[in-house]
């Protein structure tokens, strides 16, 4: 008997064909969900500035502009379509596009001077050589990274440093997915369990009338837990995977680029490449110092990695033609990445459009009443998680929920701190796995890591985080967190 043929393998979707899926199920989704709005108004929060809050018990159904079924659907297939067009030009997903451009133009130049190699390779030798500094790479740069997302909310910030911590996993013996997670699940721990975050924590206590900032020593010790959990994930994924590289979920990808890694870089590491890699570690001490001192954000941020760029060229070596050539082709390689991005704002845009986000968190919300303290608390957690998936902005989540959340929370016994902490972990948890968020998708897009297979990799630590959302907020309001 013929064996039969093997072809029919399943292979995973592309991350593209998802986000347009999922872009198809958004507007079907606005045939279901009844159109809705809240009221807005703009309130001053103490420390962060103006922010358009919805107004408690506004929330009305609308009627839509078009009546006809016919008419719905002309329409329904016209946003599908425009979605990815709309994607780019939203006012909060176009900076981060051309930010991503902007930097990876600059990491291309950085790339091209050869000091990113021939710095790996001494980072490689010295880890070889040292079995304490070996244990204690991944430790100390996701440490670095969380603190970063829980003192200024490092996020965006994040996605060019993967062009860096892939090649370095990768030559250390570990896989992609790790030299991804160093940078991204670092930051996203920190801005999860933040205990400064002027963007999440900041905004959402000023919204409830919480003291800014207040409640930092529980947040502080939650913010070491959290991290710990998710470094110790990662460091356990990658002491498996070096043991081992056949259980890594992206083997066959990587096995592409093994034989690329570092491989171009010279033997030495020259003073001109030192030269070089120190102009880009005052790069970042600018880039915090110019976030935590001036407020900086995307644009002043990529506007200092484009000097950067240009700094990096001159002291490279490279010219002012050597120089461009390298930024525009860091461009070109991150065209996708920057496609990957709108796509992934064309999912909201669609429910924004069909009137259905504000629908979505009015029943979410009014389900909440009549529960205890402890159960209150972990249902506006599970109702924070859900919105994240169609707010993944943090900011954007804490002016959009908490107005709703802070007087629900007075109705049923839960502080208002407990309120916010709630909204911080629903809002923080979440960003390591929803399509939608932006930062996540470029992350992936540049270590060419499949959503799918990266979905599935992080959800047995999603559930694990759960577990200690839950139970901090139980020990909060036992505790009378406040």
């Amino acid at each position: 008997m013929a064996d039969l043929p093997t072809a029919s393998r399943f292979r995973a979707p592309d991350t593209t064909l998802i986000l347009a899926g999922i872009i198809v199920l958004a507007a079907a989704m606005t045939w279901v969900v009844p159109p809705g709005e809240y009221a807005r108004a703009e309130i001053e929060v103490e420390g962060v500035g103006t922010r358009e809050v919805v107004v408690p018990g506004s929330y009305q159904r609308v009627e839509r502009d078009e009546q006809g079924v016919g008419d719905r659907l002309l329409h329904s297939v016209a946003i599908v379509l425009q979605a990815p067009i709309l994607g780019f030009t939203d006012e909060d997903a176009a900076p981060i596009i051309a930010f991503v451009l902007l930097v990876g133009g600059a990491f291309a130049v950085l790339t091209e001077t050869g000091a990113v190699d021939a710095g790996l390779r001494r980072v490689v030798a010295a880890a070889e050589g040292s079995p304490l500094l070996d244990v204690l790479l991944i430790p100390l740069f996701m440490g670095l990274f969380s603190l970063g997302g829980a003192v200024f909310g490092m996020s965006e910030e994040t996605i060019p440093f993967v062009l860096i911590f892939v090649p370095l996993a990768i030559a250390l013996g570990y896989d992609s997915l790790t030299g991804a997670a160093i940078p991204f699940l670092g930051s996203a721990a920190g801005f999860a369990a933040a205990f400064f975050n002027p963007f999440t924590v900041g905004v959402a206590q000023g919204i409830a009338g919480v003291a800014l900032f207040s409640g930092a020593g529980f947040r502080i010790a939650l913010w070491v837990i959290v991290t710990a959990v998710v470094t110790g994930f990662v460091l356990w994924h990658a002491r498996r995977v070096r043991r081992d590289p056949s259980r890594s979920p992206v083997h066959a990808l990587d096995a592409d680029r093994e034989g690329s890694v570092l491989a171009e870089a010279g033997d030495t590491f020259t003073r001109r490449h030192g030269a070089v890699l120190l102009a880009f570690a005052a790069g970042v001490v600018v880039l915090v110092a110019g976030v935590l001192a001036a407020g900086w954000y995307i644009v002043e941020i990529a506007a200092l990695f484009v000097a950067l760029g240009i700094a990096m060229g001159a002291i490279g070596g490279l010219g002012g033609n050597g120089t461009a050539r390298a930024f525009m082709a860091g461009v070109r390689d991150l065209a996708p990445t920057a496609v990957i991005i709108g796509l992934a704002r064309g999912i909201l845009v669609v429910l924004e459009d069909g009137q259905v986000v504000d629908t979505i968190l009015d029943g979410l919300a009014s389900g909440l009443g009549g529960a205890g303290a402890a159960l209150a608390a972990c249902a506006m957690f599970g109702v924070q998680t859900a919105i994240n998936f169609f707010v993944p902005s943090g900011s954007g989540q804490a002016a959009l929920t908490m107005p709703l959340m802070a007087p629900l929370a007075d109705l049923v016994g839960v502080s208002r701190q407990t309120a916010v902490l709630a909204f911080q972990l629903g809002d923080g948890f979440t960003n390591m796995i929803v399509p939608t968020s932006a930062v996540l998708m470029g992350v992936l897009s540049l270590a060419r890591v499949p959503w799918p297979t990266w979905a599935r990799w992080v959800l047995p630590l999603q559930l694990v985080l759960v577990g200690v959302g839950l139970t901090a907020l139980v020990v909060a309001v036992a505790v009378g967190y406040a």
